[in-house]
């Protein structure tokens, strides 16, 4: 009867250390998916900031640069 209790105390043992492990993977899992919703709200901001500046340089490009056939020549030439 001995050898079943130490057995019984065993196996409860395992079972507390696996669901102490559960808890601290759950709370790591829990810790990650915080930081990913940070990084995918940052790349989001960052895409729009880029497209933006895209557009700006359209823009600019557009705006600032005249035609190719409308400039004069070098001195040179």
């Amino acid at each position: 009867m001995t050898t079943e209790l130490q057995q019984i105390s065993v196996l409860l043992d395992r079972v507390d250390n696996l669901e102490a492990k559960i808890a601290f993977q759950d709370d790591i899992i829990e810790q990650l998916n915080n930081e990913i919703t940070v990084h995918h709200e940052q790349l989001s901001d960052l895409n729009e900031q880029l497209r933006l500046i895209g557009q700006r340089v359209k823009d600019m490009n557009t705006t600032a640069v005249g035609r190719v056939e409308d400039e004069t020549p070098p001195p040179h030439y």
